[in-house]
């Protein structure tokens, strides 16, 4: 299994000392030259958490080796009472494993999906309990708070799950010491299709497919943000996305196989 990045190694770290090691050595040629490499490190945090490949703060988890025609599949944001069941259909028709990461909310209001997702071999991971999308502008308190609320409620399921995907994918500088501490590792991906949640399921797949590479994770949401929300055309999306990865060569592997990384722990004592 892979080992967490050393705290001290990150590429946030690096690129502080390397804007006060330049600025130190401007200071004495020009001083207002020396602002520069500081306000570049600050414009530098400033952007990196809205790209959730680049494992600024923390090591980031967005794709598997390359060496193999493998791609992860991974679903966001339910399970969905309209939405998880078919999809665990079309799953289970082609023999597929996903990763579902779930919200806190959604599993205390569906408490059998969870059930049925783990009864069918798939995975679970963290995606805060209460997918707020602010989350990494709060405190470390309340980040903390967010994971290990959505712990507890799947503890009773017999599972601990070892991954979090932050919402919206979005990282911050004390998201990585927050996991280091639960033994958990931050997992985004490399391939969505920017459907805002399932708000925008036209060309689901036509742009995933267009996405994908060999170790892709590849990301879709199984929650209704709408009664407005055509689940006729969603499913249509998604059975031509599984179809579409296999006429390409391509073969879903579990998340856990793709990143040699531990994705669940089962047979959790239930309190």
């Amino acid at each position: 299994m892979k080992r967490f990045f050393p705290p001290l190694k990150t590429p946030a770290l690096r690129a502080g000392l390397a804007a006060l090691f330049s600025a130190a050595a401007l200071f004495p040629m020009e001083p207002r030259w020396s602002i520069l490499p500081l306000l570049l490190f600050v414009l530098s945090c400033l952007m990196a958490p809205f790209f959730p490949r680049w494992g600024y703060f923390l090591p980031v988890i967005s794709r598997g080796p390359s060496n193999r025609r493998g791609v992860a599949l991974t679903v966001d944001d339910g399970p969905d009472p309209e939405m998880t069941p078919r999809l665990l259909d079309l799953l289970g028709q082609r023999g597929m494993k996903a990763t579902f990461f779930v919200t806190g909310r959604q599993v205390l209001r569906h408490p059998e999906l969870i059930r049925k997702i783990l009864a069918e071999g798939h995975t679970v991971g963290n995606h805060s309990f209460s997918h707020d999308v602010l989350l990494m502008l709060r405190s470390s308190r309340r980040l903390a708070e967010e994971i290990d609320r959505l712990q507890e409620v799947l503890s009773s399921f017999g599972i601990r799950p070892r991954v979090f995907r932050p919402p919206v994918g979005i990282t911050n500088p004390r998201l990585g010491p927050v996991l280091r501490r639960r033994g958990m590792s931050c997992v985004n991906f490399d391939c969505r299709a920017l459907d805002a949640g399932n708000r925008r399921i036209k060309g689901i797949s036509r742009k995933l497919l267009k996405k994908m590479r060999p170790g892709s994770i590849l990301l879709i949401h199984d929650f209704r943000p709408s009664e407005k929300t055509d689940i006729r055309q969603w499913i249509t999306e998604i059975d031509a996305l599984l179809e579409g990865i296999a006429r390409c060569g391509y073969k879903v592997v579990p998340l856990q196989e793709l990143t040699d990384i531990p994705v669940m722990e089962k047979g959790i004592p239930v309190a």
